[in-house]
């Protein structure tokens, strides 16, 4: 048994001194990274700047996309930087620095259609003694496509909503023809639109009004922007708030597409109107809150606007905390404390983008009518008018507000002639830009990069006749059916003096109604 064993007594063997051979590569790595660390030191890095990262790099960019920025591998020369960049076709905008990041921040949204061409020349260079220039360095990029979505008036596209893209003059119907559209609101990334509309099937009497019956829906529009994966296919819709206990009546969307809220009435109680709102594909919450009126999201999509009283109210959200807490059930649930109270104002009208501004409207006792600004500075009277305020937005720019005002025609019978009007907020002058045929009901609505206004012109019908198709014509805030409208558009632009053009508007080949810009 002893025979395989070591003896004990038996001297160990030598371990061999040579190298095995991971242990020569692995040594020769070693020498070659210390060669070469010590080369940097000694010579220092030859290698040539570059720009690492463009964010805007084959992107497609809207009117919120508002800043670039550029990633260099080592600190530049800012001046030799600034002055070799190029952009075709030019953008006007600021430049600031945080080491080695170079942001060139808009002074306006880029104009929509519009492709872009980045370019960065071998003027540049990094701020080595050497001097030596940057690697050449170009790049693309677009903005998205003019489009506009509208409500069709005439046969088969009648009540049905489409959306027209001016750049590639195409036209989708996104809604079938059993369902007749009142109003609709755009979410920012244009993938969907939420919209208000009642089934044919239940307008069987003349005095049934469409909206007593509308139901709220989201449609898909197949535009995504941006996208790694296949967008959704169009048209594809919905049902986000039916009306079997509740009439719905008015509705807007949060800015960033977050919440909806909603007004509805009781239907066994139609005395009983209050806001409900939905978040995040949340079940409907109602809101307890005082009885209000007209109601518009604040740019934060965090609250809501309302006229309550004698003045708008700002009033916030419940947090998802409290929606889930055990006031979420609405008899226990304590009534919503308004941020903020803006009294003797009876209309708010809109909010600048970053909510630095609003514009509203004070109903004054001798029968006119007063538009303000209101801003942290406080509350400035633009024009006090004899007849109606009835549409105002303001610039990307936040410089100018475009309205849709209405001046008293001196007669025998009380009439008001419609017109445009732009404002400069900071001389406070009143532009006309162009008169309208005498209607009120027009929707006006300016594009995201401030380029154009679009309007319609309609005339409506007291009958109750149904199109050719045999749907119900879509209708006119007066709930009379709209029997022909037209779309226009009308170009801004500014003098060189700064003051406003006075431009020729442009009738658009489309039949339609309440036209609005896609963001």
């Amino acid at each position: 048994m002893w025979r395989n064993a070591r003896n004990p007594f038996q001297p160990k063997p030598e371990a061999s001194s040579q190298w095995q051979p991971i242990d020569r590569v692995a040594w020769l790595v070693i020498g070659g990274l210390a060669i070469a660390i010590l080369g940097i030191f000694v010579l220092g890095d030859r290698s040539a700047a570059r720009v690492r990262e463009f964010s805007w790099d084959g992107q497609t960019i809207g009117a919120n996309d508002r800043a670039f920025v550029l990633m260099f591998n080592r600190p530049m020369d800012r001046k030799s930087v600034e002055t070799s960049l190029k952009l075709d076709p030019p953008l006007e905008g600021k430049i600031s620095w945080a080491g080695t990041r170079m942001a060139f921040t808009l002074e306006r949204p880029v104009p929509y259609g519009t492709s872009f061409r980045l370019s960065l020349g071998p003027e540049a260079h990094d701020t080595r003694k050497q001097n030596k220039p940057i690697e050449p360095f170009s790049s693309e990029f677009r903005s998205r496509d003019r489009a506009f979505a509208y409500i069709g008036t005439e046969g088969a596209e009648a009540g049905r909503l489409i959306v027209y893209e001016l750049t590639q003059q195409r036209k989708m119907l996104l809604t079938p023809p059993s369902l007749v559209v009142n109003d609709f609101k755009l979410f920012p990334d244009r993938d969907r639109i939420l919209f208000s509309a009642t089934e044919t099937s239940t307008l069987q009497t003349k005095d049934t009004p469409s909206i007593a019956e509308q139901q709220l829906y989201t449609v898909t529009t197949g535009l995504i922007l941006n996208a790694t994966t296949d967008p959704p296919k169009a048209a594809q819709l919905t049902k986000i708030l039916d009306n079997r206990d509740y009439q719905n009546l008015k509705f807007d969307l949060a800015p960033d597409g977050s919440a909806i809220v909603a007004q509805r009435a009781d239907r066994k109680n139609a005395s009983n109107v209050s806001l409900w709102l939905i978040r995040n594909g949340q079940a409907p919450q109602p809101l307890k809150t005082a009885a209000g009126g007209e109601f518009i999201f604040t740019p934060d999509s965090q609250s809501i606007a309302i006229t309550q009283g004698q003045g708008v109210a700002i009033l916030p959200f419940p947090t998802d905390k409290q929606a889930n807490s055990r006031y979420s059930d609405n008899r226990y649930q304590p009534e919503i404390q308004p941020l903020d109270f803006l009294p003797k104002f009876g209309t708010v009208l809109s909010f600048a983008s970053d909510g630095s501004i609003a514009a509203l409207v004070k109903f004054n006792s001798d029968f006119t009518r007063s538009l303000f600004v209101v801003d942290p500075s406080g509350e400035r009277e633009l024009a006090r008018i004899q007849g109606s305020i009835l549409r105002a937005e303001f610039s990307p720019d936040s410089k100018a507000l475009y309205a849709l005002l209405t001046q008293r025609v001196e007669e025998k019978t009380y009439r008001e002639q419609p017109y445009i009007g732009a404002f400069d907020l900071q001389t406070k002058t009143l532009s006309p830009l162009l008169l309208l045929p005498e209607q009120l009901d027009i929707a006006l609505d300016l594009s995201p990069d401030g380029s154009a206004l679009l309007f319609d012109q309609i005339n409506t019908r007291t009958d109750n006749r149904k199109s050719s198709d045999g749907s119900r014509q879509p209708e006119a805030s007066d709930g009379n059916k709209i029997d022909r409208s037209e779309l226009w558009l009308l170009p801004v632009a500014h003098n060189p003096d700064n003051t406003f053009a006075k431009l020729v508007p442009q009738e658009l080949p489309l039949a339609g109604a309440r036209p609005r810009w896609l963001p």
